[in-house]
């Protein structure tokens, strides 16, 4: 099972996987190649992106609520 980390700030849900890795990189100082999951929500926090590398690329995940919240 790999590690999970939480990233706690809103991000902007204009960006990729480049951009997400950019924020692991940078404000989490992980390697977004180390096979953690990564995960992003937006301002409202009624959406969700995962973030891992996997063998050779990136698998984006995006889940967004219909009326409910993220806790």
């Amino acid at each position: 099972m790999p590690n999970i980390y939480l990233y706690r700030n809103p991000v902007d849900f204009r960006k990729s996987f480049r951009g997400l890795a950019a924020i692991v990189e940078q404000e989490l100082d992980h390697n977004p190649f180390d096979g953690g999951l990564y995960t992003f929500t937006n301002h409202r926090r009624d959406k969700i992106k995962l973030l891992f590398w996997e063998d050779n690329g990136f698998v984006l995940y995006y889940k967004s609520l219909a009326e409910e919240k993220f806790r």
